[in-house]
């Protein structure tokens, strides 16, 4: 097999795998699954304070209240 038959098919083959989408599907799913988590984590993350204060306020209110 001469010398540039050789390169022609190494460079067929390499086209070939660079032309391939096998993988890239799996990569975007987990790049929009880690988008939607840095998303949860940032909306989580601002809103926590103020569940937490509106939860320490209703407990605080609730203990004040006499039972009959």
């Amino acid at each position: 097999m001469s010398r540039s038959r050789r390169w022609h098919g190494r460079l067929v083959a390499a086209h070939i795998r660079i032309l391939r989408e096998d993988g890239q599907a799996i990569v975007e799913y987990a790049l929009v699954l880690a988008l939607i988590a840095i998303v949860s984590i940032a909306a989580l993350k601002a809103l926590g304070l103020d569940i937490s204060n509106l939860l320490d306020e209703t407990s605080s209110q609730m203990a004040s209240v006499t039972n009959p």
